[in-house]
């Protein structure tokens, strides 16, 4: 298991770019399965969970051809339905939360799919509910073999149908609407997801042939087609990042610019970090933020402590939660987090509160952090990171740190963020990987 250690206390400057979107990347990387045609992708991110599933891809018959360092093309014509059904399949299923889009794309194209319960970050319970619930309206049957722990979803042919679904999920979103191209006559998804990761894929479908109306909306309108061709496609540069980014440069004092940021699909998250009284500025398509000793939590309009909580596009991505609560720990005043939308994604707060931040933990959801306003600094300390978010939080929370800081189990970090630590190197961190 390969660690961080960390020095913390030094200043970034500098440039950085962000990688391709990662959620974004999984989903359209499972959409190539709905055409025998050559699909190019290009902006993908060297991380592990998208390379696990590009090997994936390639161990299921599909032919991919690295171009260059971030652009693979994608031919699916050639699927090898033996394996799909192998022992090896389904446990790199299990290990891999993404897998779970492959199973609408396989069923619109080729009326079967086999699958295992993903996995993921243990970040409290991820149900299939939507996803199965909307791929099943459409005409599918799905079976679930108990011994196994697989899930075999079969369909002739899948027909148009109205569907209101029960949460706006993002990766449920996606699969339905890989399922609903292909499926016959007219398909209506109300309460759709409508991220800038769905946008990106309902566009790239559309050049592929499908016709998906209500793009960026919660209503979405597809008339199914016979068949899709292939296409082009760049991905968004990664939000998460974005965020993650400013919340370093914040924390540590630093003045960074972040380059090509696609300003326009960020939604509120730069005034959300301005609520914390970070200062950044919109250069053209790129993010300056300016060194700051002291920022301040803004209060609510009658003077009551700010809240900052998750919700569905447009609201706040939940994936920056966790960045903006070890940001506050440095600010003056005080703000109450509120993750509503996964039930463990603040236990991580414990190793900050270690660190000597001033953290109530309220209940699984919600956390009350009162800022040091920079009259202390966090100590170093010997931490391992559950999950991707809490990891680079941690990570954040070492750069300021005062000392030596261990992070272990890095590769969590390791699945959402390429090359981390050479990059934040470049700008002037310390940190070192250790195998």
């Amino acid at each position: 298991m390969a660690s961080f250690v960390i020095e913390g206390g030094h200043k970034l400057h500098g440039e950085i770019i962000p990688q391709g979107a990662k959620n974004e990347v999984l989903e359209v990387i499972c959409a190539t399965l709905l055409t025998d045609e050559e699909v190019i992708i290009s902006n993908i991110p060297n991380i592990l969970d998208v390379n696990n599933l590009i090997q994936l891809l390639r161990d299921m018959g599909v032919k991919v051809k690295k171009q260059n360092a971030d652009t693979y093309a994608f031919r699916a014509d050639a699927v090898n339905f033996d394996y799909l059904e192998s022992d090896d399949f389904l446990a790199r299923c299990s290990r891999l939360r993404g897998s779970v889009m492959l199973v609408g794309p396989l069923v619109a194209r080729f009326g079967r799919a086999v699958i295992s319960k993903p996995g993921g970050d243990k970040i409290g319970r991820r149900r299939l509910d939507t996803h199965f619930l909307g791929i099943q309206k459409l005409g599918a049957d799905f079976q679930y073999d108990n011994q196994r722990g697989t899930f075999r979803i079969l369909a002739k042919r899948l027909k148009g149908t109205y569907m209101l679904l029960d949460e706006a999920s993002v990766t449920g979103t996606a699969n339905i609407v890989m399922a609903a191209v292909l499926a016959e006559g007219k398909t209506t998804i109300y309460n759709a997801a409508c991220e800038p990761y769905i946008q990106q894929l309902c566009r790239m479908l559309n050049r592929m042939g499908a016709h998906i109306e209500g793009i960026a909306s919660n209503l979405l309108t597809i008339e199914g087609v016979k068949t899709l061709k292939g296409c082009t496609h760049r991905v968004l540069p990664d939000m998460i990042e974005v965020g993650s980014f400013i919340g370093m440069a914040a924390m540590t004092g630093s003045e960074i610019t972040i380059k090509n940021v696609s300003y326009e699909n960020l939604g509120i998250i730069p005034d959300s970090f301005r609520r914390l009284g970070i200062r950044l500025e919109q250069q053209g398509d790129d993010i300056f933020i300016p060194q700051q000793e002291h920022y301040e939590i803004e209060s609510f309009i009658d003077g009551s402590i700010m809240t900052i909580a998750d919700a569905p596009w447009p609201g706040l991505t939940p994936d920056l939660l966790s960045v903006m609560l070890v940001v506050a720990t440095q600010a003056k005043g005080s703000v109450l987090i509120h993750q509503k939308m996964f039930e463990s994604r603040l236990f991580f707060v414990d190793k900050l509160i270690d660190m000597g931040a001033q953290i109530i933990l309220c209940d699984p959801h919600r956390a009350v952090v009162i800022g040091h306003d920079r009259t202390f600094r966090l100590r170093g300390g010997n931490m391992t990171s559950p999950d991707i978010r809490a990891g680079i939080a941690l990570l954040i929370a070492a750069l300021d740190a005062e000392g030596i800081s261990r992070i272990h189990n890095i590769e969590q970090i390791d699945r959402g963020y390429q090359y981390i630590e050479q990059r934040l190197s470049a700008l002037g961190a310390r940190i070192t990987r250790i195998e």
